[in-house]
C-alpha cells in the first residue's frame, strides 16, 4: 500500500510540474466554448446496451454547440473499476474521468497526489449552473467538499425518491390464474407457487423448462436482500443497517443465517435459477423476453426492461412478504440519490477552463434531464408550458433500455422541484413511487446509512479492511446458498472475519455516524 501510495505522489509531482494556459481562443461566457474545434479525451464506464458516447445524438449536439470535441474511450460498466484503477496507476490519464465513481479514498488519495485537480476555483469562475445548484441546495456543496477543504469532483443527484427501495419482486400473474394460485403473502406460500411454476407447465409448452425464480445475486437492484427481510433483517450490497442509530453488519446476525439456510433449501429444491449467481445484467434481462414465456418471479425495478411491453401485464409487484416468525420488513438501501464522484479532471488536462465550461452545461436543469433520461426530440418534447414531457416510446422497447441506448447518464442534477416545472417524471418512475408509498413504505425500515465524508485516517482503514470482508462475506453467502454448510461453518466463518478486523471497520462506521448525527 505504501509502495502504491508513494508511486501515485511521484506521478502527481510530475504532473502538476506546470500549469496550463487558458486557450487563446476561450470564450468565458457564450457558446461556442472555443472558436476552433478543441479536443479532449474522457474515460467513462457505459451501461450494457449503450452505444461508444460519440454515437449519441446528444453528444455530438453538443460538440456543435461547444466546439470542443470528446474523445471517448468507454469502458463496459463491469469492467470500469479495474480498467480505472489500472489507469490511474499507469499516469496514462485522460483530461478526465466522466462518471467516474471514484470511492472517497480514490479522491483524497489522488486529490491530495496531485492526480486530479482541486475544482473550487473552476467552478467559481466557470461553472454558473453548478454555483446555482450549490447556492439552491448547499449540501450539494458540502457533500463534494473533501476534508482538506478541496472540491476534487462535480456530483450526480436525481431527487426521486425511489432508491431507498431498490428490491422489486414481480411475479407472473396470468401464470397464477392459469394453475389456480393466489396471490402470496407469506414467504412460505411464495415457496409453493415457485413449486407450482417449476411442476405444473404454466407456460403450456409440456416441457418443465420454466425458471420459477431468479435475481441477480449482489446487483443494486436484483439482489434477494428484502426477502432475508422476511427473517427479520433486510440485507444489503454493504450488509451494513442503522437502528436506533446503531451500526448493525447483517451478516453476522441469526437472523442472516436462518434465512441462508432457508434458501438454501430453495436452491435445492430447484426453485432458485442457478444463474441468479453468475448472470451478467443483459442475460438477465434477456430471460424475461425468451418465447416461450419461461420466467415465473424476478427482482428489478422496472417490469417492461425484463419481460418487454407486450409481457408487462401478466406481472404484479409482490408486497412484503411474511416470514416464519411474523415478521414483514422492507429493507432500506444506502444507496444515494446523491455521488459526490460524478466528474473529476486530472492533472494532464491543458484546458481546464474549457472542460469546466463544457461539463457545467450539463448542470443547466433541461440539459440534465435529457443526459439523465435521452435528448428533446427523441425522448422528449416541450409542451406548452416550456416543459420537458416524454414522447412515446418505439413499439416493443421499454424506457431502460432506450434510455441506455440515448443517453449518457451519470453527470448532473435532477432536483425534486425540477419535476412537474423542467421535466414530467417518466411513467415507471411514477408508477414506482406509488408502488413504494402503498406497498412498501408502511414495512420500511426507518433508518440508513447516510453519505458520509470520513477523514483520510478512516477512509484509509476503510479501504484496507472493508473489500476483503466483503468478498469474502459475498463468497460464503453464495456458497452456502448454493452448497448449503452454514451449520457447521458460521462460528469459523465469524472468528475468520474478527480477524480480518470486522469490528475495527465497524466502529469507524459507527464514529462516522455518531459524529455525522450530531452535527445534523
Amino acid at each position: 500500500m505504501k509502495r502504491i501510495l508513494t508511486v501515485v505522489l511521484c506521478l502527481g509531482l510530475l504532473l502538476t510540474a506546470s500549469l496550463p494556459g487558458l486557450a487563446a481562443d476561450f470564450n468565458a461566457t457564450g457558446y461556442p466554448i472555443v472558436d476552433e474545434t478543441l479536443t479532449l479525451t474522457f474515460v467513462a464506464p457505459k451501461a450494457p446496451l449503450a452505444p461508444n458516447y460519440d454515437e449519441m445524438e446528444l453528444i455530438q449536439r453538443l460538440e456543435a454547440e461547444t466546439n470542443v470535441q470528446i474523445i471517448w474511450e468507454n469502458i463496459p460498466e463491469a469492467d470500469y473499476q479495474t480498467a480505472k484503477n489500472l489507469i490511474l496507476a499507469s499516469g496514462d490519464l485522460p483530461d478526465a474521468f466522466y462518471k467516474a465513481d471514484f470511492t472517497d479514498y480514490d479522491l483524497i488519495t489522488y486529490g491530495q497526489a496531485g492526480l486530479i485537480i482541486p475544482l473550487e476555483d473552476l467552478i467559481e469562475e466557470y461553472a454558473p449552473n453548478v454555483k446555482a445548484l450549490f447556492e439552491q441546495r448547499p449540501e450539494l456543496r458540502s457533500m463534494v467538499t473533501a476534508p482538506d477543504g478541496h472540491i476534487y469532483s462535480l456530483p450526480r443527484a436525481e431527487e426521486m425518491g425511489l432508491v431507498s427501495t431498490p428490491f422489486f419482486l414481480s411475479i407472473n400473474t396470468t401464470w397464477l390464474e392459469r394453475l389456480g394460485l393466489e396471490m402470496p403473502e407469506t414467504l412460505e406460500e411464495f415457496a409453493n407457487v415457485l413449486r407450482a411454476f417449476r411442476d405444473q407447465d404454466p407456460n403450456g409448452n409440456g416441457i418443465q423448462d420454466e425458471i420459477p425464480f431468479s435475481f441477480m445475486f449482489d446487483w443494486w437492484c436484483a439482489d434477494i436482500g428484502d426477502l432475508f427481510a422476511a427473517f427479520g433483517m433486510a440485507d444489503n450490497s454493504q450488509h451494513r443497517i442503522v437502528r436506533d442509530g446503531q451500526v448493525i453488519f447483517t451478516a453476522i446476525q441469526p437472523e442472516y443465517r436462518e434465512a441462508i439456510e432457508y434458501f438454501h433449501g430453495w436452491y435445492q429444491e430447484g426453485l432458485i435459477d442457478p444463474e441468479s449467481f453468475t448472470q451478467t445484467a443483459s442475460q438477465y434481462l434477456a430471460k424475461g423476453k425468451m418465447d416461450p414465456e419461461r420466467l415465473g418471479a424476478y427482482i428489478w425495478w422496472e417490469t417492461e426492461e425484463v419481460v418487454g411491453p407486450e409481457r408487462a401485464a401478466d406481472y404484479a409487484l409482490v408486497g412484503p412478504l411474511e416470514g416464519p416468525h411474523g415478521h414483514r420488513l422492507v429493507g432500506r438501501s444506502n444507496n444515494s440519490e446523491y455521488n459526490r464522484a460524478a466528474f473529476v479532471i486530472t492533472a494532464v488536462n491543458k484546458h481546464p477552463e474549457v472542460t469546466m465550461r463544457w461539463i457545467d452545461r450539463l448542470y443547466e436543469p433541461y440539459m440534465s434531464a435529457q443526459v439523465t433520461w435521452g435528448p428533446l426530440g427523441i425522448i422528449y418534447e416541450l409542451d406548452e408550458n416550456g416543459m420537458l414531457v416524454n414522447l412515446p416510446l418505439p413499439e416493443g422497447v421499454s424506457m431502460g433500455e432506450y434510455r441506455q441506448r440515448v443517453a449518457p447518464t451519470g453527470v448532473g442534477v435532477v432536483l425534486q422541484e425540477h419535476f412537474g416545472t423542467v421535466v414530467d417524471m417518466e411513467p415507471r418512475a411514477k408508477q414506482r413511487l406509488q408502488d413504494i408509498e402503498e406497498v412498501y413504505a408502511p414495512y420500511q425500515e426507518a433508518e440508513n446509512y447516510p453519505m458520509i465524508f470520513f477523514s483520510p485516517e478512516e477512509l484509509e482503514q476503510i479501504n484496507i479492511l472493508e473489500q476483503d470482508i466483503l468478498d469474502f462475506v459475498n463468497l460464503k453467502r453464495a456458497t452456502w446458498i448454493v452448497d448449503g454448510g452454514i451449520e457447521q461453518e458460521w462460528e469459523s466463518y465469524l472468528n475468520q472475519l474478527n480477524r480480518m478486523g470486522l469490528q475495527e471497520l465497524l466502529e469507524i462506521y459507527q464514529t462516522g455516524l455518531d459524529r455525522f448525527n450530531a452535527n445534523q
